[in-house]
C-alpha cells in the first residue's frame, strides 16, 4: 500500500493556513471576553494607569491628554517635578518612581536605591533612609500612595540573607508609611533576561519578605511579564498570594511585547483574576508600543484590560 506523500508545498501551505486560522481564534477570543465581562457586569473594575518610561518620545503632557480619551487614570513611574503637569490633568499616579543617590567609594561608582543597588544591602540603609523619607511625604501631600522600591542584585549574597538585610532596613521605613498612609512596594523582576542577579525574582521569596517586615504598609508590585518569565502560574499565582500584591504590570511575553494575540499571556483571563481577588487598584500598562501610533497601542491594551 502507498502511502501519500506529503510535499513541502502542502506543509508550508497546511501550517499558513493553521497559524492564521489560530490568529483568528486568538482575536475572537480577546473580542468575546470583553463582550463577556461587560454582560456579566463587571466591565470598569481595573482602574488604567501607563507607564510613562514606555512612551518617551511623548511627552507627559500630551500623554495625559491622549490617555483621557480612552479612561486612562494614570500616569506612573514619575518623579515629584512631573506632579504638577499630572495634577493639572486630573489625573493620578499610581505608582511613584524611585529616589536615588551616586556615590563613589574607591572608585566604584553606584546608584543607591536603583534596580541593583537595593534594600539587599545593610551599608546602603542609612542612604534609602534619607532619600526615600522627603519622596514619602512629597508624595503623600500630592495625594499618591504608593512608592516603588527594589531589593537590589544578589553580588554573592544568598537569598537568606537578602531576606534578612531588606527585612532590617524596610522596617525602618514602616513607621513613616503607616503615620502618612504610603505603601512602600517592592518590584518583582526577573534575573534570566533584563534584570541578571535581581534578588526579589521569584513571589514566593517576595511573600517571605512581606512577612518578615510585618506591616501593610509594605507590599509587593507583581509584574506579570517578569513573573512569567521566572515562573508562569500567573494566575494561580494570583490567587493564591493576592494579598501580598499592592500593584499590577503589564507586558507581552517574549519581548515586552504589546499584550494583544501576538504573544503567549491571555491578559482578558488574567485581569479577570485580579478582579475577582477583590483588587480595587490600578493596572500599569508597561508594555513597550511596537507600532508607529504609540497610543493607538496604548489605548488596544486599555481595552484588553477592561474587565
Amino acid at each position: 500500500m502507498t502511502k501519500p506523500s506529503l510535499t513541502r508545498r502542502h506543509f508550508v501551505s497546511g501550517s499558513t493556513a493553521t497559524i492564521a486560522t489560530v490568529a483568528a481564534s486568538m482575536h475572537a477570543r480577546f473580542a468575546a471576553a470583553e463582550e463577556a465581562a461587560a454582560k456579566a457586569g463587571v466591565a470598569g473594575k481595573i482602574k488604567h494607569s501607563a507607564c510613562k518610561w514606555c512612551y518617551k518620545s511623548i511627552s507627559l503632557d500630551d500623554l495625559c491628554t491622549a490617555g483621557k480619551e480612552f479612561d486612562l487614570e494614570s500616569v506612573e513611574l514619575l518623579d515629584p517635578e512631573d506632579f504638577p503637569t499630572l495634577k493639572k490633568h486630573g489625573l493620578h499616579c499610581a505608582m511613584v518612581s524611585y529616589p536615588s543617590r551616586e556615590t563613589d567609594e574607591g572608585g566604584k561608582k553606584k546608584k543607591i536605591g536603583s534596580i541593583p543597588h537595593g534594600f539587599n544591602r545593610l551599608e546602603h540603609h542609612d542612604i534609602l533612609v534619607e532619600i526615600y523619607e522627603p519622596l514619602l511625604k512629597t508624595s503623600k501631600e500630592n495625594g499618591f500612595t504608593n512608592v516603588i522600591c527594589f531589593s537590589g542584585d544578589r553580588d554573592g549574597l544568598d537569598d537568606e540573607q537578602g531576606l534578612k538585610n531588606c527585612a532590617i532596613g524596610l522596617k525602618r521605613l514602616m513607621p513613616l508609611c503607616e503615620k502618612l498612609g504610603v505603601t512602600l512596594s517592592m518590584e518583582l523582576l526577573n534575573s534570566k533576561v533584563n534584570h541578571k542577579d535581581y534578588q526579589c525574582d521569584h513571589s514566593p521569596w517576595g511573600a517571605e519578605l512581606c512577612e518578615r517586615v510585618g506591616s501593610e504598609r509594605f507590599k509587593l508590585l507583581y509584574d506579570i511579564y517578569h513573573m512569567q518569565i521566572m515562573e508562569g502560574d500567573v494566575i494561580a499565582t494570583i490567587r493564591d498570594r493576592h494579598q501580598y500584591f499592592s500593584h499590577y504590570h503589564t507586558g507581552g511575553v517574549p519581548g515586552r511585547a504589546e499584550i494583544d494575540e501576538t504573544q503567549e499571556l491571555y491578559y482578558p483571563a488574567i485581569m479577570k483574576a485580579i478582579v475577582e481577588t477583590g483588587y480595587d487598584g490600578w493596572v500599569g500598562q508597561e508594555f513597550i508600543p511596537k507600532r508607529e501610533d504609540k497610543i493607538a497601542s496604548l489605548k488596544q491594551s486599555v481595552e484588553i484590560c477592561t474587565v
